[in-house]
This record gives structure tokens, sequence and C-alpha cells, in this order.
């Protein structure tokens, strides 16, 4: 019987072939761990940071989206009422000129409603009747004005109901944008803090940023641009140490927006909703000459907005988690700085 099992090959036993496979087996646990036990998570920490900040700087422009949608919500609902009122007070009056053609139209239902040369030939009186000719001229001269006044009202009212059914559409449309915008920063949120998890607690504090130097010092350096700028400075340090709340405006917690706003509210300016909004508030300064009070947006679509308050730095509301407080203005790239 012929074999076909390949021969042994010659020297190579089976405690030789052991003693190969176990070196074969060690050089490649040592090839696996010449790679540093710590290279692999802390590129997983440095990603994860990464993706937190992203995620946080998402998050802060789906809540400025959120809070543009919002605010035109709130204009639609305006619009609405006031077509609402419109309407019905240019019904009262379409109904006043209905109430007023009708007593017209009974008067000469009532006259005979005959021709008045008819009327004068078989008139015992002529004189009296050319009087009451003159008079239903007058109510007919009425009646006509009356008649184009109404039909301007109901044009008017027909007009004023298809402004409100357009308004109705796009609060519809602004309702459907807050909820998807508000899902949007949700989810976001929900991400980063659940990266945050993953990390020790020194990555986590790692990813703050720390403040150069206290309020007192702040206020010395630099004269404010103008005196509500000033005011508006004063009322945003004493929002310092609350919390971030995303699409909130005060006075118990803030998102960027929204304590800019509270602010400038206290010192009696009103600004709009937005970062993206507020940055043209005012007038435009280089960054060399900001002075405390000013407004810095932060990103190319100022999706971030803080405020000058001198010595190189800006209180504002940075992310969820972290407090209203002092920050390096330089903390992100500046877009531009507004004073209002």
């Amino acid at each position: 019987m012929v074999s076909h099992r390949r021969p042994t090959r010659p020297g190579l036993n089976r405690g030789v072939r052991a003693t190969v496979l176990s070196a074969a087996a060690a050089t490649a646990a040592a090839t696996l761990n010449a790679v540093p036990a710590s290279a692999v998570p802390e590129d997983t920490h440095e990603t994860a940071k990464a993706a937190v900040d992203r995620l946080y700087g998402e998050a802060e422009r789906a809540t400025e989206r959120f809070n543009a949608a919002r605010e035109s919500l709130g204009r639609q609902r305006e619009r609405i009422a006031g077509a609402q009122d419109s309407a019905a007070r240019t019904q009262e009056d379409i109904n006043r000129m209905r109430a007023s053609l009708g007593s017209m139209a009974g008067a000469q239902y009532r006259s005979g409603g005959i021709d008045p040369s008819v009327a004068l030939l078989l008139s015992s009186d002529p004189d009296s009747f050319l009087d009451r000719a003159a008079a239903l001229d007058r109510v007919g001269e009425r009646r006509a004005v009356t008649l184009g006044k109404l039909q301007r009202a109901q044009r008017r009212i027909a007009q004023i109901r298809a402004e409100a059914a357009a308004a109705l559409a796009a609060m519809e449309r602004d309702r459907a944008s807050v909820a998807r915008h508000k899902r949007a920063v949700e989810g976001k949120l929900a991400r980063a803090r659940h990266l945050l998890h993953t990390l020790s607690a020194t990555d986590r504090a790692s990813l703050g940023r720390a403040s150069r130097s206290g309020p007192d010092a702040a206020l010395r350096a630099e004269a404010p641009g103008s005196a509500r700028g000033l005011a508006a400075l004063m009322a945003a340090r004493g929002a310092l140490g609350r919390p971030y709340v995303w699409g909130a405006n005060g006075p118990s917690g803030f998102d960027c927006s929204g304590l800019m706003q509270w602010a400038y509210a206290q010192a009696g300016v009103g600004l709009p909703r937005t970062s993206q909004a507020q940055r043209y508030a005012g007038r435009m300064v280089p960054l060399s000459q900001a002075r405390p009070g000013d407004l810095v947006a932060y990103r190319a679509d100022a999706g971030h907005i803080g405020m000058y308050a001198g010595n190189g730095q800006v209180i504002h509301a940075p992310y969820p988690g972290a407090p209203v407080r002092y920050d390096p203005v330089g903390m992100m790239p500046v877009s531009s700085v507004t004073r209002v």
C-alpha cells in the first residue's frame, strides 16, 4: 500500500517541531507587546476629548438654530393674532355697511321703487316730490359710497385671511424646525455625555478652559466702550456661576446668546436672540480695539458669543456643565467684535 502522507523532514522530529512552534508564538507575542500599552488608550482619550469638543460646538450651533426658529415662531404667532384682530374689526365694518345698505334698500322699496319721471307725472304736489327726489339722490350717492367702502373692506378681509393662512403655514414650519433642532441639540449633548463618561476625571477636567484672572483685574484694566456696555458687563458679572442651559435667556440659566441678550436688557438695550444676529447689533471694531461690554463672536458662523470684560478676557456661558465664567478672549477663533 502506497502512503500519500508527506514524509517528515529529516532531522525534524516531534520535539523539535514543538520547540519551533513555541518560539514562533513567543516571537508573535513579543511583536504585539512591542506597541506601548498606553498608546491605544491615549489615542482613544484624545479622540474622545476632541469628539466631545466637536459635539459641544455642534450642539451650540444647533441651539442657535433652535433659538432662531423659536423666535420666528413667536413672530408668526404675533402676526396671526394681529391678523385675527384686524379681520374681526374689518368684519364689524362690513356688517355695519351691509346693515346700512339694507336700510337704504328697504326705504327704496317702501317708496315704490318706480321711475322718478313717472312719479313726478303722477304726483299731486310736484314741489314736495322734487324735494323727496333730491333726498333720494343723496341716499343713492351715500349708497354708492357705502358700496365702494364695502367692496374695499371685502378685499381687505380676503387679503388679511390670506396673510393669516400664510403665517399659520409658516408657524407650522417653525414648529417643526424647533422640534427638529431640539432633537439635534439633545442628541449631540447625549453623545457628548456618553463620551465624557468614558474619560477619566483628569481628562474630563482638562476639557475645561481655566480663567486667567479675576473680575476686579478685568475691570481695572480697560475703560468700557460705552455706558450701556459697562451696565451690561456689570449684569453679566452678576450672572457668574449660573448654569449653562441651552435655549435659556435668564435669569436662572443661560446659553451663550441668551446671556448677552439678558445682560444688555438689564442695561435697557434690546438685542436679537441669536449670536448670528447679535454680531450685527452694533458697530464692528477690530479685536485690538475691544473694550469691556463689546460682544465677541466666535468661529466663522458666529456659533458662539461672549462679552469682552477687559484684560484679555470674556464672560460667557460656555457649554452644558460649565457655568457662566471668565475665559481668555482667544479661547476660540474670533470672527468679530461688536460695540453695541
